[in-house]
């Protein structure tokens, strides 16, 4: 199994900066893609960035030039760097990955998705 646990959120002003972390514990040779997601009260959840297995990085439109979204040389570690923080930026941040697991007696594989619980970051104007 693969573990994630974010840390790094807080309380900052519009305009500063912030960098949350994502630690991977377990089978990280497994993940594949890698992410980060936002959620706010009512609202669905978003992905604001993330890394494919091929080392493509996407981003949605409202963090671009802003987020970046990178990880160690282990892959033990993801981070995003968060610039020019805005007010709209407020939520609940977690981290995703996919794991390539093995299925018992089958040399094919299956994708599964671990989940972290989330760091809050608050943005005050």
């Amino acid at each position: 199994q693969v573990q994630l646990v974010e840390s790094g959120g807080g309380l900052v002003q519009a305009g500063e900066s912030l960098t949350l972390s994502c630690i991977i514990s377990g089978m990280i040779d497994n993940v594949s893609n890698m992410a980060w997601y936002r959620q706010t009260p009512g609202n669905q959840r978003e992905r604001v960035a993330r890394i494919l297995y091929g080392g493509t990085i996407n981003y949605a439109d409202d963090v671009k030039g802003r987020f970046t979204i990178y990880t160690d040389n282990t892959k033990s570690t993801m981070y995003l760097q968060m610039n020019s923080l805005k007010v709209e930026d407020t939520a609940v941040y977690t981290c995703a990955v996919d794991v390539l697991v093995d299925i018992s007696g089958s040399d094919a594989m299956k994708v599964m998705e671990s989940w972290g619980r989330g760091t809050l970051v608050i943005v005050s104007a």
